[in-house]
């Protein structure tokens, strides 16, 4: 029954009496008329209609009531607010609601108490927004859980209707795990929780992610709380990463690092598992406080260093692959999840040590040399130079003292050249056997890297493997002929090459040079000579041992000018001499011939 029904019913109780007493007067004296003209009932329709107005409720149009839901179809929805009759919903106002039934007390918008078919129109929407964002401020501040409906995708997540307010939900916020179709969540309802508003520009966002995390945080702490070391679970790929692969163990998410999918090295996790893939696993290490599980899959599996070969020993050979390589040194496979290292050391005889990259690359296929094995510490080391002989084995052989050979400068220093006669065969011409007559203060100005240089084997140290080499030994001692050009006082013409802090050097001929003072380079004009001047030298000094040789410009002129004058003053005693031992026989003419004499005398002393 409806209400507007049960409302008639009450009016007719009320009428019932006093038609009973208006049925008691004779029909004689019924006064029709007034009865026509509708006035004979006027104080009782008066009490009726008081009545019946209790009944009902008051309803102001523009205004949110509360009413009750009576039904609920496909399209629509009836609630009751009290009034004569009840309003019509259509049942889309109530998709945030989708579990809607009748008794549940919802609040609406009264548009019309009566339109032209006389019915009460009402709008659950309008009511909603009205009342939207204190709803959603409250459920924020209470921290409440909200029904939303999944409007449609946008750029970077999706719409959500919330109580009327469209709210953002970023794709993050979906769900836990990596979400591959968003168009599976349209046109759907799901809870939410809201995790930010901002009441300026009216924005909302939500997230079902917190809601599903709070749960997973619960089993999170159940399952942690039985876990322990070693134990073998059962889980699913999850996700898997460049450094590792997650995996659900039912609520839970643990890791596994690269290093621990296979006991032999892998580029990427996905060459050992998939996605959705169910593997074992075994725990390794768990932390209560941050949820962090890590696990194992090899684990599961024989250690391969326990597989190896029993009879394996150092100076054994073993064939292998290149699986990393690194400047120091190549790691090689030679079964797997068993590597040895060649040092880059152990790849040539060479002293020059290189890059590993020089000799090997990834993939190559070596075989080596095991030059060390620890099973407990299953570790390796290999060679591959001790495939090949020892150059210094027999070096005194091949390279014997006097021996001329060519070798490639490699390296410098201060005090000389080391070059390469094969690989792992060095040697070191000293600076000072690199000339007999430059002077040579770095080897960079004789020779430069990666040259070619004649030498000859001075001495062979095998025991220490170094070989003492020269180069100029090539030819005979220059030093040896010039001693008998170079004699002392001898004269030269020499050119003024550069200056020095206390003199200059003078390149000779045969490509010698010689060192002349400041004071010895002193010209007859007072002047001293300058660079590139071509002067006569005078040899004042020549050491054979320290290949040095003194020259003196100035003498060349002043000493024969002090001959000269020595030798004008000999001349002059001996003419004194002869003058004192005739004197006793000295005439008259004699003495102007004296005077004469005198006069000379006086002229050669000025």
């Amino acid at each position: 029954m409806t209400t507007e029904n049960q409302t008639l019913a009450a009016a007719a109780e009320v009428e019932a009496p006093k038609r009973k007493s208006n049925a008691s007067v004779p029909v004689d004296q019924f006064d029709w008329d007034a009865f026509e003209k509708d006035a004979i009932y006027d104080a009782d329709k008066a009490t009726i209609e008081e009545s019946y107005d209790q009944t009902l409720s008051k309803v102001v149009e523009n205004e949110v009531v509360e009413g009750v839901v009576m039904a609920v179809n496909k399209r629509e929805v009836l609630v009751n607010i009290g009034y004569k009759s009840e309003g019509v919903i259509n049942i889309s106002e109530f998709r945030y609601n989708p579990d809607i039934k009748p008794g549940d007390k919802v609040e609406v918008y009264v548009e019309t108490a009566e339109d032209k078919k006389g019915q009460l129109i009402l709008s659950h929407r309008k009511a909603h927004s009205l009342r939207s964002w204190d709803l959603v401020n409250e459920a924020f501040e209470k921290d409440e859980i909200v029904k939303g409906y999944v409007k449609c995708r946008t750029k970077g997540g999706m719409i959500v209707d919330v109580f009327g307010i469209e709210a953002f939900l970023p794709g993050s916020q979906i769900d836990v795990k990596p979400i591959r179709d968003y168009d599976v969540f349209v046109n759907k309802t799901m809870d939410f929780k809201i995790v930010k508003i901002n009441n300026e520009y009216r924005n909302v966002v939500v997230s079902h992610k917190a809601l599903i995390e709070a749960e997973i945080e619960a089993q999170k702490a159940d399952i942690i709380g039985k876990l322990e070391k070693g134990q073998i679970l059962e889980g699913v790929v999850k996700n898997i990463t460049s450094y590792g692969v997650f995996v659900d163990l039912g609520g839970v998410d643990g890791l596994i690092h690269i290093t621990d999918l296979s006991w032999g090295r892998i580029n990427h996790p996905e060459e050992v598992v998939a996605l959705d893939q169910k593997i074992n696993v075994v725990i390794l290490d768990f932390d209560d406080t941050k949820k962090r599980i890590a696990l194992g899959l090899k684990q599961l599996q024989p250690h391969p260093w326990d597989a190896l070969d029993a009879d394996l020993k150092p100076g054994d050979k073993v064939k292998g692959k290149v699986v990393v390589i690194a400047d120091y040194g190549a790691f090689v496979e030679i079964q797997p999840g068993v590597e040895g290292l060649i040092h880059v050391s152990e790849m040539s005889w060479s002293l020059h040590l290189r890059s590993a990259q020089d000799f090997l690359k990834v993939g190559d296929e070596v075989e080596a040399v095991i030059l060390t094995l620890d099973r407990e510490e299953r570790k390796m080391s290999l060679g591959i130079k001790q495939l090949k002989e020892d150059p210094w084995a027999n070096i005194s052989e091949r390279y014997p003292v006097n021996s001329r050979h060519t070798a490639t400068v490699r390296n410098f220093t201060n005090f000389g050249v080391f070059v390469e006669l094969e690989e792992g065969v060095d040697g070191l011409v000293h600076i000072s056997d690199l000339s007999w007559t430059k002077k040579i203060k770095h080897p960079s100005e004789f020779t430069s890297i990666g040259d070619k240089l004649e030498v000859v084997v001075l001495e062979v140290d095998q025991e220490n493997r170094r070989l003492s080499l020269g180069h100029k030994q090539l030819e005979e001692n220059p030093w040896d002929v010039f001693e008998t050009v170079y004699t002392l006082g001898s004269i030269h013409e020499g050119t003024v090459a550069n200056f020095v802090d206390k003199g200059a050097t003078i390149s000779l001929a045969e490509g010698i040079e010689g060192f002349a003072s400041i004071k010895n380079l002193l010209k007859q004009d007072g002047t001293t000579a300058s660079a590139n001047e071509k002067l006569a030298f005078k040899v004042i000094e020549f050491n054979k041992a320290n290949k040095k040789i003194g020259l003196s410009h100035t003498k060349t002129w002043e000493e024969p000018k002090k001959e000269e004058a020595i030798k004008e003053s000999d001349n002059t005693q001996k003419a004194v001499k002869k003058l004192k031992a005739n004197l006793e026989k000295t005439t008259l003419g004699d003495i102007s011939e004296l005077a004469d004499l005198k006069n000379k005398m006086e002229n050669a002393s000025k």
